[in-house]
């Protein structure tokens, strides 16, 4: 079953409930916006993100950004709630649901979230309440809506910062830190490659960004910077046609022989040979 709704803002939310053909085309579906949150009502099954294999647990949520390409083993055991930027956008409310650069756009991806029993009775009462709502056609109808997808939100990323050890060993203060260095890296990614970029957005200096980081034991900024770049660019030879020049300069490398030269180092093989192992 999929149920949609759409205001005339351009904002689109989805609930789709066992839905076999629940999948995501990532970049190849062009500038899309749309995130997910994706609860496994069945037994373990596999997932596959950007080409990467995986295993989604039994009775565990997933969050999913818009531009990963993903494929379920079985999406008619799921349910799933798809919105855009224009219905609800997590940046701009992250006062609201605190998920930015944590259940969205974080370091640790996939991030599965393992419910309770009371967890599971929670997330089926909003599955409801949305099916409810989406028959309710008035005024009120997308505020309603919106209402739910964020108790979802604030749901999962509640249970999601217990089960993280680093939510249970440091302040909030600091973990925002974290959480907004990854949304300016998810911004910036490609036109800033340097730590001092983001050191000094965070009115923080390069040496005490990384200190920071190490305490939490998470890879250096510089290794995340360079991690986001790669995993683009690999989206972009595994889903689309992009010649190597294209890519680097959507990149902001300099040179195509610079980005190749960066390629190579990081993941120990050519563009060229990456794109020919690819089925």
């Amino acid at each position: 079953m999929k149920l949609q709704f759409e205001d005339n803002k351009k904002g689109r939310f989805t609930v789709l409930i066992h839905e076999p053909a629940f999948a995501g085309e990532g970049i190849a579906a062009g500038p899309d916006t749309t995130n997910a949150i994706v609860y496994n009502d069945g037994k373990d099954q596999s997932i596959t993100i950007d080409e990467v294999p995986y295993l989604l647990p039994a009775n565990a949520v997933l969050p999913l950004m818009a531009n990963q390409h993903f494929r379920f083993e079985h999406p008619e055991w799921l349910i799933a709630w798809q919105f855009n930027r224009d219905f609800y956008c997590i940046a701009d409310h992250d006062a609201e649901v605190g998920c930015v650069g944590f259940l969205f756009y974080g370091i640790q991806h996939p991030l599965f979230v393992a419910l309770s029993p009371v967890d599971i009775r929670n997330i089926h009462i909003i599955r409801d309440l949305c099916v409810e709502d989406m028959a309710v056609k008035d005024r009120m109808q997308g505020e309603m809506l919106r209402t739910l997808l964020k108790r979802l939100i604030i749901n999962v990323t509640r249970i999601a910062k217990q089960q993280t050890d680093s939510y249970a060993r440091f302040t909030d203060e600091k973990m925002d830190i974290l959480r907004k260095f990854n949304l300016l890296l998810e911004i910036h990614f490609r036109d800033q490659h340097e730590v001092q970029f983001y050191a000094h957005a965070l009115n923080r200096s390069p040496k005490t960004l990384a200190n920071l980081f190490a305490i939490f034991n998470h890879p250096s900024p510089s290794r995340l910077i360079q991690r986001r770049i790669v995993q683009e660019a690999q989206r972009y030879l595994h889903y689309t046609d992009k010649s190597a020049k294209e890519i680097a300069y959507a990149l902001g490398f300099v040179s195509p022989a610079h980005f190749s030269r960066f390629f190579r180092q990081q993941t120990g093989s050519s563009i060229s040979e990456f794109r020919q192992r690819q089925p």
